[in-house]
């Protein structure tokens, strides 16, 4: 007996976004590949919200398990995905929304050796890595750079996001940020500062401690994450569509959801900028371990 006929249709089920974008450019989505790497917080909900977007092809890159600390936030995170690959648990809900995904799936996170692997036929490069995980980050934006591949990173920070935007021809994530040549702890400041350079989270943080750069922990919620997704999932439909206005690095945008403000950033000159360098020399008062 030959199987049921899928109900799946492409048609169909991205026939809601017709009118924010047209039949030819939801096409233009279905044939485009953005890269993910990092499947937790801010990059499982990345691929989902992308896969309802239409988005045909993804190459994902994670090599983590799923615990219950990841609850809060990590939209893959369930009981039953305790101790599961982060990768196969998000892998497969993507198929759920679109069976006929072609991902390139990359169990053992990113290296030196699958970079380029993992960038091939990129049209985006989404950012979900760890905070923490800045050697590799500086090597995908470098190499982002190199291939001429539109990279974005959208900052999870209290209840909002801090979008920055790195394009072909444009402000580098070096220049901007200066981590070369850095200690890990001045590396993860001036990560943080960069990424917000309003601060627009720092109002209203309830307890500091929570907060420890050296020992690679602080404090996070799903509402910050559900933000980025919408943030994100914008600068890809505009950077593959090329229409709309895609804010790049030295500028930057900030929307904190407690605050109630939204706030345009500019830092010319990236890291070397008075301000910014004013406002490191605060952020390590107030977040270095004493």
């Amino acid at each position: 007996m030959s199987a049921a006929p899928s109900p799946y249709s492409y048609e169909e089920a991205f026939s809601r976004n017709l009118g924010w974008v047209t039949e030819a450019e939801q096409q233009r989505l279905r044939r485009s590949r953005v890269c993910i790497a990092g499947l937790g917080g801010v990059g499982g909900v990345y691929l989902l919200a992308l896969a309802r977007l239409g988005i045909g092809a993804f190459s994902v890159a994670d090599f983590d398990t799923f615990s219950v600390a990841n609850f809060n936030r990590q939209v893959g995170a369930t009981l039953s995905a305790i101790d599961r690959p982060k990768i196969d648990v998000m892998v497969e809900m993507a198929r759920e929304i679109n069976p006929d995904l072609d991902i390139r799936v990359f169990d053992r996170g990113l290296t030196a050796d699958n970079l380029d692997a993992f960038l091939a036929d990129a049209d985006v490069y989404l950012d979900g890595l760890d905070f923490f995980a800045l050697d590799m980050r500086c090597r995908v934006f470098a190499r982002c750079a190199d291939k001429g591949i539109a990279a974005t990173t959208v900052a999870p920070l209290g209840m909002g996001a801090a979008l920055l935007n790195f394009v072909p021809g444009g402000m580098g994530f070096d220049a901007y940020f200066g981590l070369d040549g850095q200690s890990p702890d001045e590396q993860a400041l001036r990560f943080l500062v960069g990424l917000s350079p309003a601060m627009l989270q720092m109002g209203y943080l309830a307890d500091p401690s929570r907060v420890n750069l050296a020992e690679r922990r602080g404090p996070s919620t799903i509402i910050a994450v559900q933000l980025c997704s919408g943030v994100a999932a914008a600068q890809v439909l505009k950077l593959i569509l090329h229409r709309g206005e895609v804010i790049a690095a030295p500028w930057g945008l900030h929307f904190d959801a407690y605050r109630n403000r939204l706030k345009r950033t500019w830092r010319p000159g990236g890291h070397r900028n008075p301000m910014q360098r004013l406002l490191l020399s605060v952020a390590k008062r107030r977040l270095r371990a004493p």
